[in-house]
């Protein structure tokens, strides 16, 4: 694969992205305000309501007109902002270097498209790369000053080595600073599963969507005769004859494969999008993605 790549976004593309913001189903307290309003109370320059004075509160926000009015005290209260950290959990593993785009190129555009909503947005927004391990990263970072900086990062990852989600999500789950909105980019194709690293995940609080990037081939091969597989990730060699009962078998087992996935997401309140890689990368993301990650 090549170490750079052609422009991850165009301007046209950029320019509808602008007009869009992250939607998390979870409240984060972040380190510092941020710009996004948050359904708890608290102490901004927004007034929202009032509730009863409560023995500790203080004195400042109580409001006197009322008091003068009715005799009783109430204090004022005012819309809290909230800081979403959007965490890009992009694969990276050999196996995402397959398809025309690759499906590592096609996640990086997508990692790139949300990631721009979040700078745009006063979000902080960092990037996991996923090998046998979290290999590489951007720091979280926020403001739009950092897009170029971000799209320069996802353009130069490349794919190489095996796959470990478990392990790799595990790590990131346990290194990272503050929890946020985490979208874990991927083919799933790891023997050893996903499933216990999204849970990791899960318990530190992450709100988790899972975009699920497959190849048009890989759901539909068009494959047959005598021919001799070699495995992307561990070289492994396996020789086979595909007739109608391999392709059939081959089907049989992917169902199960998604279905797995599928399930899994739904059980545990998971954001499940999957896609393939002949669907341009706007389409997926102002249509499919949009109104269930994106507002």
């Amino acid at each position: 694969m090549p170490a750079t790549r052609p422009a991850l976004l165009s301007p046209e593309f950029l320019a509808q992205l602008e007009r869009l913001s992250l939607y998390s189903r979870r409240v984060f307290r972040g380190r510092v305000k941020g710009e996004r309003r948050s359904p708890r109370r608290g102490h901004s320059v927004e007034f929202c309501d009032y509730r009863g004075y409560g023995v500790g509160d203080d004195l400042r926000y109580v409001d006197w007109n009322i008091y003068g009015r009715l005799d009783r005290l109430y204090v004022k209260l005012f819309v809290d902002e909230e800081e979403l950290c959007l965490h890009l959990l992009l694969d990276a593993s050999a196996s995402m270097d397959f398809g025309a785009p690759t499906k590592l190129e096609y996640g990086a555009r997508i990692a790139a498209a949300l990631g721009f909503i979040g700078l745009v947005n006063m979000e902080r927004v960092g990037v996991g790369v996923l090998r046998e391990r979290v290999a590489e990263g951007w720091a979280p970072t926020r403001g739009r000053g950092h897009v170029v900086s971000l799209l320069e990062f996802l353009g130069r990852v490349t794919s190489a080595g095996g796959t470990r989600l478990d392990e790799g999500l595990q790590n990131y789950a346990v290194r990272a600073r503050d929890p946020g909105l985490a979208v874990v980019i991927s083919d799933l194709l790891d023997p050893v599963g996903f499933e216990s690293g999204v849970r990791a995940l899960l318990e530190r609080r992450f709100d988790v969507h899972l975009v699920h990037v497959l190849a048009p081939e890989e759901l539909d091969p068009e494959l047959a005769g005598d021919l001799r597989l070699v495995d992307s990730e561990t070289a492994e060699v396996r020789d086979l004859s595909v007739d109608g009962e391999a392709i059939r078998t081959y089907r049989k087992r992917l169902r199960a494969f998604l279905e797995r996935a599928e399930t899994f997401c739904r059980a545990h309140e998971i954001g499940y999008h999957r896609v393939t890689t002949d669907t341009p990368v706007q389409d997926f993301v102002l249509s499919q993605v949009r109104g269930r990650l994106l507002v």
